[in-house]
């Protein structure tokens, strides 16, 4: 923690030697995607994709579950997708699943997860929706793709795609090697390299 917390203290030096930019942050945002991942350490959107403050608006969970919309039970992730959406007008959508993730993992092994149980009930959501006996790159590959068809159900997603102000994507990130692969649905739903 000592590190975390050194590097907190010396930000400030960081932000005074580009006021201008830190500046800009503060009147407001303007992303150019919202960017759900996982809340695994080893994924880091802004390393991904070179964002710089203000260019993703991040949303991670678990496993990158998307839960299905439900207007009686508002969440924090559909609060997220909707304020994303509605208010900071973002014009694309990225579901990015990664390799060696536990969260997908735990739910093709059918790990038993009796001593979590809030971790147990969120991966139940996503459990569904996971092919069996091709692996864990594609089990994540095809969760990241099937978190967009949970998206659809949300009316907010609905009315951009509509009106063809939004795009959706599923990518999926190798950690070892950084290579990132995009699911194609036009070439039946593989992924290739982006």
């Amino acid at each position: 923690m000592k590190s975390l917390i050194d590097n907190a203290r010396s930000f400030s030096v960081q932000v005074a030697e580009r006021p201008d930019e830190f500046r800009d942050l503060a009147a407001g945002q303007t992303p150019q995607a919202l960017f759900i991942t996982c809340s695994d350490s080893r994924v880091i959107p802004s390393l991904i994709t070179g964002a710089r403050p203000g260019e993703l608006f991040e949303l991670r969970t678990a496993g990158n579950i998307v839960p299905r919309y439900d207007a009686d039970r508002p969440s924090g992730e559909t609060a997220t997708i909707e304020y994303a959406l509605r208010v900071l007008d973002v014009r694309d959508l990225v579901v990015c699943g990664h390799s060696h993730c536990g969260a997908v993992g735990a739910m093709v092994r059918g790990e038993d997860l009796s001593a979590v149980p809030a971790v147990r009930g969120w991966l139940g959501l996503g459990a569904s929706e996971l092919p069996s006996g091709h692996g864990l790159a594609h089990a994540v590959q095809h969760h990241a793709a099937a978190q967009l068809d949970t998206l659809r159900g949300y009316p907010a997603v609905r009315e951009r795609l509509a009106e063809g102000r939004l795009s959706l994507h599923a990518w999926y990130y190798e950690v070892d090697t950084g290579a990132i692969s995009v699911h194609r649905p036009e070439l039946s739903g593989e992924f290739r390299p982006l």
